[in-house]
């Protein structure tokens, strides 16, 4: 997981990260455990979030396993509430580029 790679530089620059899913409990203690994940890993319960920040992948119908799946993508929140950034992906196998995540991080 790329973000794992680069947690702690974002930590030192004083952002809190966290990672959010539509899988089960136990999938994500798992992942944390198999990646040494050291962030917080929240289950996106009922897509609820996904939805409101519209970043579902409608790829897949509602009767799909990967239902709910969104696009790949990364926010910069500050600690108000206000989305900074955005980087967002339209493809499942294409991930942010993280020297722009830093960037506008150490930006912030």
């Amino acid at each position: 997981m790329q973000l794992v790679e680069v947690s702690d530089q974002l930590k030192t620059m004083g952002v809190n990260i966290a990672a959010m899913t539509y899988d089960s409990v136990e999938i994500l203690k798992s992942v944390e455990e198999d990646e040494g994940i050291s962030f917080s890993l929240l289950r996106d319960a009922g897509i609820t979030h996904v939805n409101a920040l519209g970043i579902l992948n409608e790829d897949y119908e509602p009767d799909s396993r990967a239902y709910g799946v969104p696009h790949p993508g990364m926010f910069l929140i500050t600690p108000d509430g206000v989305i900074r950034h955005k980087f967002a992906e339209e493809g499942y196998r294409i991930r942010p580029d993280l020297g722009n995540v830093l960037e506008a991080a150490a930006n912030l």
